[in-house]
């Protein structure tokens, strides 16, 4: 893996090598793999983003506004995502239900 001149920080372990370095906490969230989506969902599913694209599970101080700026973002990308979706096969009632 290339660093680009910074230190190397992370290295996967067995468990991320098999899962292509996906983190495992983050689930499918769009119907019908998940039929009921709460907002705690896309919350949680956009923390884990920015804790593994930042490499810090929390911020130090000097860093919490950028961070927690980043989770609102995630958040309502992810909302936005999941709200434009079609999914074919599945029902227009089930996609309102999820975030209705």
């Amino acid at each position: 893996m290339h660093t680009f001149g910074m230190p190397y920080l992370w290295r996967p372990g067995p468990r991320q090598r098999q899962t292509g370095g996906m983190c495992r906490s983050i689930k499918t969230l769009r119907p019908p793999v998940t039929p009921e989506v709460g907002e705690e969902d896309i919350r949680a599913a956009a923390l884990q983003y920015v804790r593994k694209v930042s490499g810090f599970r929390a911020p130090a101080a000097h860093n919490r506004a950028a961070f927690d700026e980043a989770v609102d973002a995630v958040t309502e990308a992810t909302r936005r995502l999941l709200d434009e979706l079609v999914v074919r096969g599945a029902s227009t009632h089930a996609h309102a239900d999820a975030h209705g």
